[in-house]
C-alpha cells in the first residue's frame, strides 16, 4: 500500500521558521522525484521545490534562498526547511512522490502552514 504522509505544519509569525517532513512508503522507491507543492485559498497548486534521487534540487523563484529541500534516500523521506516566512507563504503544503517529473505519482493529504502575527 502506497503512503505519503506529511507532518510539521502549523502557525508561525512572520519572519519565523518551520520544517515540514514527508515519509513515502509502499511501492515508492528512492528513485522517485520528491517534491513539495502548495495551494493557497483561491489559487492553483504550485510547485515549491523538488529533489531527485541524485539530490538535484529546484525551487520556485518566490522561495529561493529561504526554503531548503532535502531527502534521505535510505529512509525515503523528504523535508522542507522554511525560513523567513511571510504571510504569502500561507497555504496547504503537499508532498508529492513521482517516478518521473514532479506532479505525477502520489500525493500526501496536505499540511496547513499559516504565517500570521
Amino acid at each position: 500500500q502506497v503512503q505519503v504522509v506529511e507532518s510539521g505544519g502549523g502557525l508561525v509569525q512572520p519572519g519565523g521558521s518551520l520544517r515540514l517532513s514527508c515519509a513515502a512508503s509502499g511501492s515508492i522507491t528512492n528513485m522517485y522525484v520528491l517534491a513539495w507543492y502548495r495551494q493557497a485559498p483561491g489559487k492553483q497548486r504550485e510547485l515549491v521545490a523538488s529533489i531527485t534521487s541524485r539530490l538535484t534540487s529546484n525551487y520556485a523563484a518566490s522561495v529561493k534562498g529561504r526554503f531548503t529541500i532535502s531527502r534521505d534516500n535510505a529512509k525515503n523521506t523528504v523535508s522542507l526547511q522554511m525560513n523567513s516566512l511571510n504571510p504569502e507563504d500561507t497555504a496547504v503544503y503537499y508532498c508529492n512522490a513521482s517516478p518521473f517529473s514532479p506532479g505525477g505519482g502520489y500525493w500526501g493529504q496536505g499540511t496547513q502552514v499559516t504565517v500570521s502575527s
